[in-house]
């Protein structure tokens, strides 16, 4: 006989000796005359005072849940791989004023104002740009007010550049017309 066949059979054995209610067997519930409890698995009473009770203690079935499933860690790979593309794509857009709006009558006066994303690094800046022409310093501020716009439509435009002024990402134009009264 092989060792394999002894191991099963052995095992086997002992499976078939040991006794059913083993692992599943009855409490008990005793209860002293002082009213002190005791839970065990044999029935006989602890003493030989007469004041003891002893109960069967019913057991419910075991609550029991299935285990949670463990997603694989792609989803780290997938938020690492978006941040990544903005990084390398970042952006700027124009918030206000909106595309086709009219500054009303008066000075020509109106703000400006960008948001980029993701936010500005330590060597980036924003510069405005109104019908091609940078209206000021790189900053590294999202808004501008500008003064005494000439009357008639403009475009704007706001870029993302480097410190050293290469541009990086620029905004979708926004129209505006300035109405301003004009003198004969």
């Amino acid at each position: 006989m092989t060792t394999h066949r002894k191991v099963i059979l052995v095992a086997l054995a002992t499976l078939i000796m040991t006794p059913a209610s083993y692992g599943w067997g009855q409490i008990y519930k005793v209860i002293d005359g002082e009213n002190g409890v005791v839970f065990t698995d044999k029935p006989s009473v602890m003493d030989n005072s007469s004041n003891q009770s002893v109960e069967e203690v019913e057991l419910k079935e075991t609550n029991t849940a299935a285990p949670l499933q463990v997603r694989p860690p792609s989803t780290a790979n997938s938020n690492s791989s978006r941040e990544s593309q903005a990084v390398e794509n970042p952006t700027v857009k124009i918030l206000s004023p909106p595309n086709e709006s009219t500054v009303a009558m008066g000075p020509g006066n109106f703000s400006v104002s960008a948001s980029a994303n993701p936010a500005l690094s330590a060597g980036e800046r924003l510069i405005l740009l109104i019908d091609g022409v940078a209206q000021g310093e790189p900053q590294s501020s999202g808004t501008w007010f500008i003064e005494g716009a000439l009357r008639g439509p403009h475009d704007l435009v706001v870029q993302r550049t480097t410190t050293r002024g290469r541009m990086i990402a620029a905004s979708d134009p926004v129209k505006i017309y300035v109405l301003r009264p004009s003198i004969r």
